[in-house]
């Protein structure tokens, strides 16, 4: 029996899993090269903030530091009920991943150069995960040629079904 598609349009889409904000500038601007999944490390105002959208990942990127994966300048707004124990916005967050995944991908990525962005943050469970790649920056020009790659596939298919 076939999955029907879920909100996002994705088969076989999870019903415990909720996405709730998508890093779609990164898929633009970086060539994705291995993505992984990683549970994060957060207070009780920042998982409220999370559940009603208030999260910005796009500026955000992963970086190696004391042999621990850690997310930074991910802006995750305050909530307005939590009075006393607020969190600081762009505090850095740690990310929870198995110590072989970990050297697998982080080394992937120290050694050729590559940055890790955050792809998306979303519910898995009741559990906040964090998709992460391991990216290699585009440039301008090559930002163009996968729009005009991509206009043309477009456009060939419309022909294609104008035809028959």
């Amino acid at each position: 029996m076939a999955k029907s598609k879920g909100k996002s349009g994705r088969k076989n889409e999870d019903p415990n899993e909720r996405v709730v904000v998508r890093n779609r500038k990164a898929r633009h601007d970086y060539e994705l090269l291995d993505t992984l999944e990683c549970g994060i490390v957060l207070t009780g105002s920042e998982v409220k903030s999370i559940r009603n959208g208030k999260v910005v990942i796009e500026d955000g990127y992963a970086r190696m530091q004391r042999d621990e994966l850690w997310l930074i300048n991910a802006d995750i707004a305050e909530y307005p009920q939590a009075t006393i124990m607020n969190h600081e916005r762009r505090r850095e967050r740690k990310l929870l991943v198995r110590k072989s995944q970990l050297r697998k991908f982080a080394e992937s990525a120290q050694d050729r150069g590559l940055t890790i962005v955050p792809l998306s943050l979303y519910f898995k469970r009741g559990i906040v995960k964090v998709e992460v790649a391991t990216a290699k920056g585009r440039k301008t020009h090559d930002k163009r040629q996968k729009l005009k790659a991509k206009t043309d596939v477009r456009e060939m298919r419309a022909e294609k079904l104008r035809h028959s």
